[in-house]
């Protein structure tokens, strides 16, 4: 058995507020990426030169996180040089949203079978009990 938390589907209208917020929590989340990057291997990211894009990819169903090199710039990352220029993105992260039925496809393609699932109300959230 394998219990497996699924976002669903909704508007770009509700999608991009929550990995935009106006708090600028997410933003902070995802430029902390350059910071590790700094402090664990060896960086120097300035990451006031970077700020933060969520995208939302309706071809993949997908929320995209980025960070947008507000400059030409040129960083080192253990020891290597990565150059940006003026808009151009990190692609940080995918955050998925099925439509239920696609999501027990997905699950049925990997050898799984739906027993059960529960969903919450708006926003949607589902839940589903599969088995091998």
């Amino acid at each position: 058995m394998l219990i497996v938390g699924v976002d669903i589907a909704k508007s770009p209208d509700i999608l991009v507020p929550a990995y935009d917020d106006a708090q600028g929590v997410t933003a902070a989340f995802n430029l902390n990426v350059l910071a590790r990057i700094n402090r664990e291997l060896g960086g120097d990211f300035d990451l006031t030169a970077f700020r933060h894009r969520a995208v939302w990819n309706p071809i993949e169903s997908r929320m995209e996180m980025h960070l947008v090199s507000l400059k030409d710039q040129v960083a080192t990352v253990a020891g290597r040089v990565v150059s940006f220029t003026a808009d151009e993105t990190i692609h940080t992260e995918n955050s998925y949203k099925y439509r239920p039925e696609l999501f027990s496809e997905l699950a049925v393609t990997a050898g799984w079978r739906v027993v059960e699932q529960w969903f919450s109300d708006a926003p949607r959230f589902g839940v589903f009990a599969l088995a091998a």
